[in-house]
């Protein structure tokens, strides 16, 4: 499995700990959107897609299976979160 596409869209909000959302495409076959980026109290970190249970509990509707995918998936999204923040920053 490759991670070969990976497109963010960063936004900037006061006081929001979410700074955008991503969007990872596996293979050039599969696509998992709605990844978010969130700033913790160390630093970035991602969010897989969830959604809310009859119970009011948030299950994860993808998710890596083991900690070297899940490493892959944050590695690849905060490095393009940070060039998308760098090139907005030079405009």
């Amino acid at each position: 499995m490759n991670i070969t596409s990976v497109n963010v869209r960063a936004f900037e909000k006061d006081g929001n700990r979410m700074k955008g959302i991503a969007t990872v495409v596996l293979d050039d076959a599969f696509a998992i959107h709605d990844i978010r980026i969130i700033e913790g109290d160390n630093g970035l970190f991602i969010a897989m897609p969830s959604r809310k249970t009859a119970t009011g509990e948030y299950r994860d509707i993808a998710h890596p299976i083991n900690t070297e995918v899940r490493t892959a998936f944050q590695n690849a999204i905060i490095a393009e979160y940070n060039k998308v923040i760098s090139e907005e920053k030079a405009e």
